[in-house]
């Protein structure tokens, strides 16, 4: 028994040298998944969840005043940014003040003997720390992970021009 199978070279080179070139530069698929990144954090905005699912603990002011928790002037929701690169994709805010909202921690007076602020019913307070909970709002979770992989078989399922499925 004799078997011949011919293949058609110039389909698979350009699929081979499709492949070779996304290999080489996967600022498509960063581009992607940087979106990807950016969309799901201003999702979390929208909810008052972070990556894990777990709602944000009400701020002081959302209780008083009504609205969302970390959006009063809506600034840090506001400076979410994507960028992305041949071998890199990132997201994230530029305000200064993001980290102790994503972390949590303590403020402390600096100069002066307390911290003074406005309370959202009226009035001031003077104390000499306030304890910030954390309320993640970067970060990945399993359906971000999903996602990514999705992405990432869809850009090589296009270059090799056949289908690639995530798993």
């Amino acid at each position: 028994m004799y078997i011949h199978a011919t293949l058609d070279d110039a389909r698979v080179v350009g699929s081979l040298q499709r492949l070779l070139a996304l290999g080489r530069n996967a600022a498509p698929v960063m581009r992607d998944i940087a979106a990807l990144g950016e969309s799901a954090t201003r999702l979390r905005f929208r909810l008052q969840r972070g990556p894990d699912g777990q709602r944000w603990k009400p701020s002081l002011r959302a209780q008083i005043s009504g609205g969302n928790t970390l959006t009063k002037d809506g600034h840090l929701s506001g400076s979410i940014s994507a960028n992305a690169g041949r071998d890199f994709a990132e997201w994230g805010v530029n305000r200064i003040y993001a980290a102790i909202h994503q972390f949590g921690g303590t403020i402390r007076a600096k100069s002066a003997g307390a911290l003074k602020f406005s309370l959202p019913g009226g009035g001031f307070a003077v104390v000499k720390a306030v304890r910030m909970p954390a309320r993640p709002f970067l970060g990945v979770n399993d359906d971000d992970r999903s996602d990514i992989l999705d992405i990432i078989a869809r850009h090589l399922g296009s270059a090799s021009g056949g289908a690639v499925h995530a798993g």
